[in-house]
């Protein structure tokens, strides 16, 4: 009989365990999906991979750290103000860098990008040093305990904010003029610009909104991790595979990948090493591309949303 215990106490504690993996693989991949939307959306609007998406999550993090940590601000006016600031400098990065190189082939705009990538990691190791910086969590709420099992307030905000990005790119690509005009734009530019869209227009709000983005997830990553001028690489990086797990270019996909990669991490983390944590990710994402090249939720080929 007391045997009989003692294993379902292990089972209970296991499944407690299993449940505590699958909540943090959640919140990360939240994440990771709202990067990847913002990586996916420009691709469906410009065709192009920015790969120095992750160091404009940095600044969004890095943002909150200097407004609302270092200065007081409110944390709503922090938040606007630094998305809105990494905004502009997503539009100053598609006047100076991308516009300039407009008539390259697609290898010299990938290369640009990575070079901005390098540029942003070195301002931001000017500008807040090599430390890490550490953001209180923006709910003074207990965390929920459920099945034994306990889920962070911030971690729900985390996931919400990310249906909430998500669903309001969606909304915009789907029935507002602007956001089509913007996919037209990549389907054929020259047929968008005789139709009377201005296709330079909607490649700087395409990179706005991308950026807008990053910042955001930057944000809301802030509290959970420890902030710093290198933290973008990794992030960019996966965010990256979100997106081509759940098939660049397709918006709900790129979402879903995020998820995904989120909890396999987690549960590969928990329950064979830590030491695999990052490696998953590109294992993932290997294994993916070797099966179903175009990702698991779309076509053969990556298609718009």
């Amino acid at each position: 009989m007391k045997i009989m215990v003692q294993k379902k106490c292990k089972i209970r504690k296991k499944m407690q365990e299993l449940l505590q993996y699958i909540f943090s693989g959640i919140t990360t991949g939240a994440i990771y999906a709202v990067i990847a939307v913002g990586l996916s959306m420009l691709y469906s609007s410009t065709e192009l991979i920015n790969f120095s998406h992750g160091e404009f999550v940095m600044l969004g993090a890095m943002g909150i750290v200097t407004l609302w940590v270092h200065m007081a601000m409110p944390l709503y006016v922090a938040f606007f103000l630094t998305v809105g600031a990494v905004s502009l400098m997503g539009l100053l990065f598609e006047r100076l860098a991308i516009r300039t190189a407009k008539n390259t082939g697609p290898i010299a705009l990938v290369i640009i990008t990575v070079g901005a990538s390098i540029f942003l990691r070195g301002v931001g190791m000017i500008a807040w040093g090599k430390d890490p910086f550490s953001v209180p969590a923006f709910s003074s709420h207990d965390s929920i305990e459920i099945a034994g099992a306990a889920l962070l307030p911030q971690s729900i905000l985390i996931v919400a904010a990310a249906l909430v990005l998500a669903g309001g790119i969606h909304f915009f690509f789907k029935q507002t003029l602007t956001g089509k005009a913007m996919v037209a734009c990549a389907v054929n530019r020259k047929a968008a610009w005789l139709s009377g869209i201005p296709s330079s227009t909607m490649g700087i709000l395409a990179f706005m909104i991308s950026t807008g983005t990053g910042a955001a997830a930057g944000v809301f990553i802030a509290p959970i991790t420890m902030s710093s001028y290198d933290m973008g690489t990794m992030l960019g990086l996966k965010g990256f595979c979100a997106a081509m797990i759940g098939g660049l270019g397709s918006l709900w996909g790129a979402f879903a990948g995020g998820l995904l990669l989120g909890i396999i991490e987690a549960l590969g983390a928990g329950l064979i090493s830590s030491a695999l944590k990052d490696a998953i990710a590109f294992i993932l994402l290997l294994l993916i591309l070797y099966i179903r090249p175009g990702g698991l939720f779309s076509a053969k080929e990556a298609k718009r949303f």
